[in-house]
């Protein structure tokens, strides 16, 4: 959702990046490009894994292809691109999650033949009406979620961003949210846009890398 109306104290997308730049933890420095630079795109990489079958059940996460079919419509990624443009929208950094293919990941994702999937496709189209009953019940009959103006949308995601705080009856939608934020935000910073907004370079050589400072050692008590 948009960055000039928050609902917690950081926003959204400051939030989620904090997320990420956690799963994302940096690595020591090697040798040092010449020119100082560290081009995220130029990273050498091999083409494949010659030891893997490539199958679901063997997987070749070098080079992955991808096994299933999938199974969302067209009509539920069109809705599902507007809820993840609202989760990440396009600002001066970087284009918004759709953009970037959000949509296709979580696609891929619900599509997968493995129970925890199963169970998020059930999750994910399941939560797709509710959104559409939703906006025809708050905003009039016919209006389906992804037809609201950028305020209804706020209107509507407000009451199901967080679980803790989701009303009676709104607990399965704010489950809903919570999954599709999280393979949202998955999505967006696992590609090339993605780690530039983070300034995240990965396991390349860096002309240097300074440690957290100790007031930060301090604050999560590993001094």
């Amino acid at each position: 959702m948009s960055e000039d109306k928050g609902m917690f104290p950081m926003d959204r997308r400051q939030a989620l990046k904090v997320m990420a730049i956690a799963a994302a933890s940096p690595t020591l420095a090697a040798c040092a490009p010449e020119d100082g630079t560290v081009d995220i795109a130029a990273v050498p990489a091999p083409t494949s894994n010659p030891l893997a079958a490539g199958t679901a059940w063997d997987p070749d996460l070098v080079a992955p292809s991808i096994p299933w079919e999938r199974t969302l419509t067209a009509d539920e990624l069109e809705s599902l691109a507007v809820l993840c443009d609202v989760i990440i929208p396009a600002d001066e950094r970087s284009p918004s999650a759709s953009a970037v293919g959000a949509p296709d990941f979580i696609d891929e994702w619900v599509s997968a033949p493995y129970p925890g999937n199963e169970r998020d496709n059930v999750v994910v189209r399941g939560g797709l009406i509710w959104l559409d009953r939703e906006a025809a019940e708050r905003f009039g009959p016919g209006l389906r979620f992804r037809d609201l103006t950028a305020e209804q949308h706020r209107v509507i995601c407000d009451d199901i961003c967080y679980l803790p705080d989701a009303s009676e009856g709104f607990e399965a939608a704010a489950r809903f949210f919570d999954k599709v934020r999280d393979l949202t935000s998955t999505a967006f910073w696992t590609t090339t846009q993605g780690m530039q907004d983070l300034q995240y370079v990965g396991n390349v050589p860096l002309p240097r890398w300074d440690p957290p400072p100790p007031e930060v050692l301090r604050h999560i008590g590993i001094e």
